[in-house]
């Protein structure tokens, strides 16, 4: 009864959440609801304004799709599985001694401000490190092949993205957190909107670098790059970055020949990537030909 307890009120918890997040009743800064259709408003707005593909379309290709995986995976899956996660944290929880000496940073006694970027710095490696394996390890790239179904890219297909996804990143964050000593800072909703906001920019038919800032954060010209339908010789993925670049350009992985804009981007073999959202759902567990 334990587990079901558990599994039942976090379910219940992350549902009420959200709906007080729609009907405005928790404080605006947590309201991730709103946060991401505000944030995603104005980065479609900077598309319109200062569109990098000229040609593309305003409603681009599969526009729609993404923006229904927008929701689904923040909001919908997010109460579905948050059962889950709280299951996992409780198996977690009987080897805390063991898992509380992974610890190398000790974030209590430093300033708020010290926190926020140690904790961001931290996770996005934690992050950059997962992304590399869903790419290398091949059943995690059948699942990341959704996100890499992109034929137009714009700000939506930042969230569009396989379910299994939310299962894989789960573990990995947790271990992040773990590694600063299963510390959390009160302002992590700050890092949350950051990160939004940059994997939004990211995906956008926007031509920007950031200037000498390029080498640190994460861009759209970059990103670009990582979705390339034809990838440098004998890679199996190039600019694994989520909000920052200097990962890749650390570990040399780092590729931006130029920065056109026009290149081809999905996979090889993405012709028998389901069209549909429900088609998708399932891909990875079916092999097609």
């Amino acid at each position: 009864m334990e587990y079901v307890n558990a599994f039942m009120n976090s379910f219940n918890g992350t549902l009420q959440w959200t709906l007080d997040s729609i009907l405005f009743q928790v404080p605006w800064y947590t309201n991730y609801f709103w946060g991401l259709i505000i944030i995603s408003l104005v980065v479609w707005f900077l598309e319109i304004k200062f569109p990098w593909r000229k040609n593309q379309a305003l409603f681009r290709k599969d526009f729609g799709l993404d923006m229904f995986y927008m929701f689904f995976n923040f909001f919908l899956f997010s109460i579905v599985i948050s059962g889950v996660y709280t299951l996992f944290e409780i198996v977690f929880g009987y080897f805390a001694i063991k898992l509380q000496s992974l610890a190398v940073l000790n974030l209590k006694n430093l300033s708020g401000t010290l926190q926020l970027v140690l904790f961001f710095i931290v996770l996005d490696f934690v992050q950059w490190l997962t992304h590399i394996f869903l790419h290398k390890i091949p059943l995690f790239w059948r699942f990341h092949q959704v996100h890499h179904s992109v034929k137009e890219m714009g700000f939506a297909a930042h969230l569009r993205y396989h379910w299994m996804e939310n299962i894989l990143y789960k573990p990995f964050k947790t271990i992040g957190i773990m590694l600063l000593g299963g510390f959390e800072p009160d302002q992590a909703y700050i890092v949350h909107f950051i990160a939004i906001s940059i994997g939004h920019l990211n995906h956008a038919n926007i031509n920007l670098t950031w200037g000498p800032l390029k080498y640190v954060l994460n861009n759209p010209v970059m990103h670009l790059y990582h979705h390339a339908y034809t990838l440098p010789q004998n890679k199996f993925g190039i600019n694994f970055g989520i909000s920052l670049s200097l990962w890749d350009y650390i570990f040399k992985t780092a590729h931006v020949p130029e920065n056109s804009g026009t290149i081809p981007l999905g996979f090889p073999g993405d012709e028998v990537m389901p069209k549909h959202f429900f088609g998708q759902l399932l891909h990875g567990f079916i092999k097609r030909t």
